[in-house]
């Protein structure tokens, strides 16, 4: 059933926000220089990448969507800001002229991804600290808080973002990364792949392992709920009350570049429009499931989701 979407949820995404650049081409030859393919460029694709993909997701969905991020001073960063003008997303980007904007640059070649040339640099400090008093004059504006953490430098002040949200009684949805999850402390909700749970929890032997750990991470995080995505095996949504499977639609996997993006996109923007999270899990898990059918990062309909 489509929840009402009538009175748009308003989703915050703050994080790192990238441009995806995509070169596509014919690959007929291999080079004489070196045993590598030589792609003759025929078409170039912009998408927005990162934080400005889950804003472009909630936005896809009917929400009300903002990003919160920093850009460089430069092409790059007037293109993010043209993508998410045109898409109708509010942009609140600081722009750094010390950095260049992130891009990840994909080249594919009949329709295999060869290469992925990535340009970052991490933010200043000066540029980082506007953002944390930009997003505490944004959070009365907002229902649901997305926090969208690539581990590009964008989200340092993650802890005292959470702090600040929740004393608002806002709805903190993370999507983590590195070393140390205790930076994320007090969210509402978690969102690791097994491959960033297992980084902190160390590997499991079976399923009854992999629920004591993730319970126990859970509560020393004071987290209301943890969703590990599993790819091909679903999703596990992990609560004080009940542990939840929910198992993977039997789908061609063609690109998962995004799919994160996009499950953690929807979980928000279902619980922003009043639904559970016990019923809002089953339909991020679909979204996950219809976007990794899709070339690059992409987004789904409320059509795709709902028929």
């Amino acid at each position: 059933m489509m929840p009402n979407l009538l009175s748009a949820p308003r989703i915050l995404v703050v994080g790192d926000v990238m441009l995806d650049r995509y070169w596509f081409g014919d690959v007929s030859r291999i080079s004489p220089e070196a045993p590598v393919p030589v792609v003759r460029i025929e078409r170039r694709e912009e998408r927005l990448g990162g934080a400005a993909n889950v804003a472009r997701n909630a936005a896809a969905l009917g929400a009300n969507a903002g990003v919160l991020g920093i850009v460089g001073n430069d092409e790059a960063g007037d293109t993010v800001q043209q993508l998410l003008a045109d898409l109708g997303v509010a942009s609140y980007l600081n722009r750094d002229a010390a950095v260049s904007t992130i891009i990840k640059l994909r080249v594919i070649g009949r329709q295999q991804q060869l290469l992925r040339i990535d340009f970052e640099k991490p933010p200043t400090d000066a540029v980082l600290r506007d953002k944390l008093t930009q997003f505490n004059a944004l959070l009365p504006e907002y229902d649901v808080i997305v926090l969208s953490d690539y581990a590009k430098g964008g989200l340092v002040n993650v802890l005292e973002m959470i702090a600040s949200a929740k004393a608002l009684g806002k709805c903190v949805l993370v999507d983590p990364k590195g070393e140390d999850f205790s930076r994320y402390k007090g969210a509402s909700i978690l969102t690791p792949n097994k491959a960033e749970l297992r980084h902190i929890v160390g590997s499991w032997k079976n399923e009854e392992e992999l629920t004591s750990k993730a319970q126990q991470l859970r509560a020393s995080l004071d987290l209301d709920a943890l969703l590990l995505t599993r790819s091909e095996e679903g999703m596990t949504l992990y609560t004080e009350r009940e542990v939840m499977h929910t198992p993977a639609m039997a789908r061609e996997v063609y690109d998962v570049s995004g799919a994160g993006d996009t499950v953690i996109a929807t979980l928000a923007t279902m619980l922003g429009a009043g639904m559970s999270l016990v019923d809002a899990v089953p339909v991020a898990n679909r979204a996950g499931g219809i976007v990794v059918g899709k070339l690059g990062t992409a987004t789904v309909t409320k059509e795709e989701l709902f028929g």
